[in-house]
């Protein structure tokens, strides 16, 4: 069995392109599961989809894993060749995502593959170009990371699990830090799946682009009192070790130059200001999106 969790938060038409594209499959081994903490979410998917392997879950609106918790319990098989593939309403997957990634789990080995976040934002304009270079950058690093069978972090856009691993995980973290680790600690390696995309809007202003990226810090920031032991490949260090001499290399023109060195002033600044909220103990807490809303990453909604 193959179990399709789509996280979402009260955007029921990005969601239904979301649910659309892995509903195409003719998989009666599939079953795709929204968990939306609003009604009218449910009401919105349920008239337009009526495909019976396609559920619905209502949420109690305590954070994204929390429901993902809950779900993992209610789904949960001894059987590891099912699988947990796991995305978010705002987000796509390319046609071909599915069936490549349940290949990966072919290695008896691989208890967590991830796909390849791409951008929908335009190169030519400054948080578009952001997003590309920092993109080509995960890429780079998570392609060495699986190649080398070491541990690297999943993309929370696109990864998926195998079940009877784990039935639950930390909520005071990231989903897609904290799990890959468990597999991890359980003897089990990870795969990079670059052909599975997994199409993402980012944010196009300052006031999102900050707010997005102070949360992720944060949340990764709290594996050093869950999993001090964890192989960090998300961290500032590893940002200016893998990332600094590459991002130089990556512009094509004088302009991307300059965007790359606003980049930089903007990474080193996000990361001052999720160290400072730290220091005053206002550290991460599961939330939906809805906690700090970026408005400009909406596409359909």
């Amino acid at each position: 069995m193959i179990d399709v969790i789509i996280a979402s938060f009260k955007e029921p038409k990005s969601t239904l392109r979301a649910v659309e594209v892995f509903l195409k499959k003719k998989r009666k081994d599939l079953r795709v599961t929204v968990v939306d903490p609003f009604p009218e979410v449910e009401d919105f998917l349920k008239k337009k989809i009526k495909d019976k392997r396609f559920k619905f879950f209502l949420d109690p609106a305590e954070g994204k894993s929390y429901a993902l918790n809950l779900l993992f319990q209610e789904y949960a098989s001894n059987n590891k060749e099912d699988l947990f593939i796991l995305t978010d309403g705002d987000v796509y997957v390319s046609d071909n995502a599915l069936e490549d990634m349940v290949k990966a789990f072919q290695d008896k080995e691989v208890g967590c593959v991830t796909g390849r976040p791409m951008p929908l934002d335009p190169r030519g304009k400054k948080y578009g170009y952001w997003a590309h270079l920092f993109f080509t950058g995960i890429d780079r690093v998570r392609r060495e990371l699986s190649e080398n069978r070491q541990f690297f972090e999943c993309s929370g856009y696109l990864f998926a699990i195998r079940k009877g691993v784990i039935l639950d995980f930390p909520l005071e973290t990231s989903e897609d830090s904290i799990i890959p680790y468990l597999f991890w600690k359980k003897g089990y390696k990870m795969k990079y799946v670059p052909k599975a995309e997994v199409y993402v809007k980012n944010p196009e202003n300052w006031k999102d682009w900050l707010a997005q990226k102070v949360r992720n810090v944060k949340a990764h920031e709290n594996l050093n009192k869950i999993a001090p032991d964890m192989p960090r490949t998300k961290s500032f260090i590893n940002e200016i070790r893998w990332g600094a001499l590459f991002a130089l290399r990556y512009p094509h023109n004088f302009k991307e130059f300059w965007w790359t060195l606003e980049a930089f002033a903007a990474r080193f600044y996000l990361y001052f200001k999720a160290f400072k909220e730290l220091k005053k103990k206002r550290s991460y807490a599961d939330g939906w999106r809805g906690e700090a809303t970026t408005d400009s990453t909406k596409t359909l909604d």
